[in-house]
């Protein structure tokens, strides 16, 4: 969302996209969110977004993007909407638009307000929600369409279909791919998509590297820049991280991103576990194998037997 702003906005909300005047930019308001987030029962969520834009009439809001990304639904969701919004307000006195982006299969979960009444006092938070399986009805378009966002929900709707398929999950993250470089899309575009669908179709190491490989040739027969495993998302978030704060606490804001995008919040005590620990070696196997877990259970069985060889290795 970050790389591709403008894209987003005008792809997921077109109606508010279409009053905001980006010629004069925008601004990511990072720690102005963690402000209240952190005086927050609710936790720290990586996903939220608060963002200044200028609108064509003049005026100035902030957009508060409240990405929710895990599989189930979650009851307190429109309470939390709800907070950060008052919180932010409270201490900013600025407009705060809220919209939420659910990305849960229930099709049912479609939590759009939050409300109180009682004794003639009545409260009502009602913000916009996208829910993204509700494009599977809209495939053909999506196919046929120009807009990177596009070609993101396609591959975060079929990785969704073919859960737990790794052969298949191998064909299609090719076949996206090679779709993405097809489309004449600018470097930066391309680096960013293929960056979200390296992180969602994960493969084993095998597969990964042969999947890289026949990538790397086809880049050079089209004279494309390649794109490095450096430049993946984990680790180049570990590694920019490591620069300014430290090797260790870098990769543990990687492993805590993995864990949040995978997660959600009921990843949290793994966030927290990781940053405790010092051990750079331990931290690479983490982030390699929360890579490929495919549920919280199987990630924590991966955080117990690491640390639990770590411990036995200082023993000796």
């Amino acid at each position: 969302m970050e790389d591709l702003f403008e894209e987003f906005l005008a792809f997921f909300f077109p109606h508010i996209h279409r009053e905001v005047d980006f010629a004069k930019g925008y601004q990511f308001l990072d720690k102005e969110l963690q402000q209240i987030i952190k005086s927050s029962n609710t936790g720290r969520r990586i996903v939220d977004k608060l963002i200044k834009v200028y609108l064509l009439d003049g005026s100035e809001t902030w957009l508060l993007i409240h990405i929710e990304i895990q599989g189930y639904e979650q009851e307190e969701f429109p309470e939390r909407m709800y907070i950060y919004n008052y919180r932010l307000f409270d201490k900013f006195r600025r407009e705060i638009i809220s919209l939420a982006l659910l990305t849960d299969d229930n099709l049912q979960f479609r939590p759009n307000e939050y409300r109180r009444s009682r004794w003639g006092f009545e409260l009502l938070c009602r913000y916009p929600i996208i829910k993204i399986i509700d494009y599977r009805d809209h495939l053909p378009e999506l196919e046929t369409s120009s807009q990177p966002f596009a070609l993101i929900v396609r591959a975060y709707l079929q990785t969704l279909k073919i859960a737990g398929n790794v052969q298949e999950r191998y064909s299609w993250k090719k076949r996206f791919l090679l779709e993405l470089y097809e489309r004449g899309m600018k470097r930066e575009t391309v680096l960013a998509i293929y960056k979200f669908i390296d992180w969602i179709m994960t493969l084993p190491e095998e597969l990964d590297a042969k999947l890289s490989e026949e990538i790397k040739n086809i880049e050079e027969t089209k004279t494309m820049s390649y794109i490095t495993t450096a430049e993946r998302i984990g680790l180049k978030k570990g590694l920019e991280q490591g620069m300014a704060q430290g090797v260790a606490q870098g990769m543990a804001q990687g492993i805590a991103s993995i864990v949040d995008i995978k997660f959600g919040e009921a990843g949290q005590n793994l966030s927290a576990r990781a940053f405790h620990i010092q051990n750079v070696e331990m931290l690479q196997k983490l982030m390699k194998a929360l890579k490929q877990a495919q549920s919280l259970g199987e990630a924590e069985r991966m955080f117990d037997e690491i640390e639990n060889s770590g411990a036995a290795s200082r023993a000796s």
